[in-house]
């Protein structure tokens, strides 16, 4: 099981500077609303297919709205051997700065 990060935490690690891979599963119209600065963007339904854009040696953080879809997307992730952490409440409780 994932573990579970909020996401006044993962600002804390990106403006302190550590090195979070953020890897956003919303659609691509929830995207347009701005994304976490750097996140990379693979929707839900494509995790699978584009698995190979991602680096098993990395940890990644997921993160969706609310944060159903990031579990999901973990669940998913975790099978296929990569190492994830899910942000719980989403963006719905992200207040960092955004990429529009």
């Amino acid at each position: 099981m994932a573990k579970k990060v909020t996401p006044k935490s993962v600002a804390n690690r990106l403006h302190n500077g550590d090195d979070v891979l953020i890897l956003d599963v919303r659609e691509n119209n929830e995207v347009l609303e701005g994304k976490i600065l750097g996140a990379k963007h693979i929707p839900l339904g494509h995790i699978a297919l584009r698995k190979d854009e991602l680096n098993k040696n990395e940890t990644y953080v997921v993160v969706c709205k609310s944060g159903n879809r990031s579990k999901a997307a973990c669940d998913i992730l975790e099978a296929l051997g990569y190492k994830v952490e899910d942000m719980v409440g989403g963006m719905n409780e992200w207040n960092g700065e955004l990429d529009k």
